[in-house]
């Protein structure tokens, strides 16, 4: 099995941390939480889905409406305050990390083939490499995504209360997750060099072998 090496067994572990680490962030809404500190948040906390708030209200806007609770943030009720739950870094936020995931979940049924691949199969060097590449690829996806989040979730500009805002463990598991990604990543492709040069290695002997044979029948 492919996975039979200390490298691979590394790689293995990276990406098996790196997937449940993008699938938690992914699903679960603290990206940003309210510290509790603040004797009335309108905020609470914020996922990339869902968000939870207390009174909230656009002062903005001539209306009436407060929001409670927690909902999913497309939710058609809020849609009156759409311009302020979703501005262009929280859609970039989104997207990128969406990404991620999607890319991922690819890379997961590879790393599949990976566990139960024969080494000595043609192709198992190019699905090395296809896993490194698309493991990186993730993670570079989802580096934009936390930065972006990072520079600009808890900024004063956006949700109220700001200096009561933290990034929370959601964001978290999403840098863990992306580091273990790049980790994985490089191992699988320093994998892939390992195998192409014992291969490359193996045909030449062969090669030197065979021309030798020849040399003696003749």
């Amino acid at each position: 099995m492919g996975y039979k090496t200390k490298n691979g067994l590394f790689a293995l572990i990276f990406t098996i941390s790196g997937f449940s680490c993008v699938f938690i962030a992914f699903v679960t809404p603290y990206w940003l939480e309210n510290d509790g500190q603040h004797e009335n948040p309108k905020f609470q906390r914020l996922g990339l889905w869902e968000v939870c708030l207390n009174d909230f209200d656009d002062v903005r806007h001539w209306y009436d409406t407060k929001f409670n609770g927690c909902m999913w943030i497309f939710e058609e009720e809020y849609y009156i305050i759409h311009d302020i739950l979703l501005p262009g870094f929280f859609v970039a936020t989104q997207f990128f990390f969406t990404l991620t995931f999607t890319i991922l979940l690819l890379g997961m049924l590879m790393v599949a083939l990976f566990m139960c691949c024969s080494r000595d199969h043609d192709r198992f060097v190019l699905l090395l490499l296809m896993i490194g590449s698309t493991h990186v690829t993730a993670a570079i996806s989802g580096t934009i995504a936390v930065v972006t989040f990072g520079a600009r979730g808890d900024g004063r500009d956006w949700m109220p209360n700001w200096e009561h805002n933290n990034m929370s463990w959601s964001y978290a598991f999403a840098v863990f997750g992306v580091m273990f990604l790049y980790a994985a990543g490089v191992l699988f492709l320093v994998e892939a060099r390992r195998f192409k040069r014992r291969k490359d290695n193996e045909m030449a002997t062969q090669a030197a072998y065979h021309m030798e044979q020849q040399h003696q029948r003749t």
